[in-house]
């Protein structure tokens, strides 16, 4: 019998995971299907409930759904909880499993696929928004030397550095861009976790932070050489990056949570990847 898996979120068009987590169940030979499902704003509890009675036993929340399914879980994993926002469910009868793998899949791109370990690094962050917070306590458990977060509202990240404090093996701080451009210190991992590159803009950040051969990382995926990459690239980093690595490798920790087995992310991963021009 085939099994019902699908992503929700809103708007759901531009959505890669049907194609990634149905080439999965293909190369590992699982029988699944794996639909998208446009959520409404407000009825995500109706909406998921329909997909559960229709025999669904799993499903990803992409945006702007990862609060309502924090809400909707009965059984948060510790990595969901801190987060405060979950992007895979699984259902067990009345039991509502939820977890928050966004954070290990970058994380696992980054030191794994491109080859840039975090441990005793220097690592700026940039935004402290949902993609943000998932990223911390998989941050810090790399053991990096300092991690840096930065933010238009210091208030907002100076919460979330008092949270996630005791999780860290090295220097943690928060900063406003105002402050970051007194520091005039270069970090090796420059990751930008703000929405502006999907609105084609910079974030507010100089030069100068970018060490020479340093990894820049830009979250969203598909967009080209944003603004934040070609400001990267012209001051000598070495590798540029964008977010497909992460959705694939979000995406197979779920699936290997799913299923029992781990796809291979490689292959996935070069279908998807558009390079930089």
């Amino acid at each position: 019998m085939t099994d019902k898996y699908a992503v929700i979120g809103n708007p759901i068009g531009h959505t890669k995971s049907p194609l990634i987590h149905l080439a999965f169940a293909r190369q590992t030979g699982q029988d699944i299907d794996y639909t998208a499902i446009e959520g409404r704003i407000g009825g995500f509890r109706d909406d998921v409930d329909a997909f559960r009675q229709a025999g669904g036993r799993g499903i990803n929340i992409t945006a702007p759904l990862k609060l309502e399914a924090f809400k909707y879980a009965t059984e948060l994993s510790g990595p969901a909880r801190l987060a405060g926002a979950v992007n895979a469910l699984k259902f067990e009868g009345d039991r509502i499993h939820a977890q928050n793998f966004d954070g290990i899949g970058l994380v696992r791109d980054i030191v794994q696929n491109l080859g840039y370990p975090m441990a005793g690094r220097r690592v700026l962050l940039l935004g402290a928004g949902g993609a943000a917070r998932g990223a911390l306590l998989p941050f810090l458990e790399q053991k990096p030397a300092r991690l840096l977060l930065v933010n238009r509202t210091v208030a907002k990240a100076q919460s979330l550095v008092g949270q996630f404090k005791p999780y860290a093996g090295g220097e943690f701080s928060c900063c406003s861009y105002p402050e970051l451009g007194d520091i005039h210190e270069k970090f090796d991992i420059v990751v930008n976790a703000t929405s502006a590159s999907l609105r084609g803009e910079l974030p507010p950040v100089h030069t100068g932070v970018f060490a020479f051969r340093c990894l820049a990382y830009e979250l969203a995926y598909g967009k080209g050489l944003t603004p934040f990459l070609k400001l990267a690239q012209g001051v000598g980093a070495e590798r540029l990056a964008d977010g497909v690595g992460l959705l694939v490798e979000q995406a197979a920790e779920a699936f290997a949570w799913w299923r029992g087995v781990r796809p291979e992310t490689a292959p996935m991963i070069k279908t998807l990847t558009v390079p930089f021009l």
